[in-house]
């Protein structure tokens, strides 16, 4: 069983940035691959980026070269680095936690970006 925890969502400014924060417990962290998603109202829940429990990255396109995904596993936590962020931004994030048959989510942090 593994509990998630995100933080660092909010209100921000058409360029602004934010780093979301998601908290782990329960379980061995290291050996999850973690991801982050969003959902968009009226749109379906899309991955944004991932990153596996050797540390290997992915990231939607939409997000390339803006958002960085990391983890610390000494902390059981993996962050998000979003920059440049753009209206289209604006979702539920939500933090996923997978290995095998073993699939978890947080409970989402809201992102608003007004131009």
């Amino acid at each position: 069983q593994v509990q998630l925890v995100e933080s660092g969502g909010g209100l921000v400014q058409l360029g602004g940035s934010l780093r979301l924060a998601c908290a782990a417990s329960g379980s061995i962290f290291s050996l999850y691959t973690m991801g982050w998603y969003r959902q968009a109202p009226g749109k379906q829940r899309e991955l944004v980026a991932s990153i596996s429990n050797r540390g290997v990255m992915d990231y939607a396109d939409s997000v390339k070269g803006r958002f960085t995904i990391s983890r610390d596993n000494a902390k059981n936590a993996v962050y998000l680095q979003m920059n440049s962020l753009k209206p289209e931004d604006t979702a539920v994030y939500y933090c996923k936690a997978f290995s095998g048959p073993y699939l978890y989510w947080g409970q989402g942090t809201q992102v608003t970006v007004s131009s």
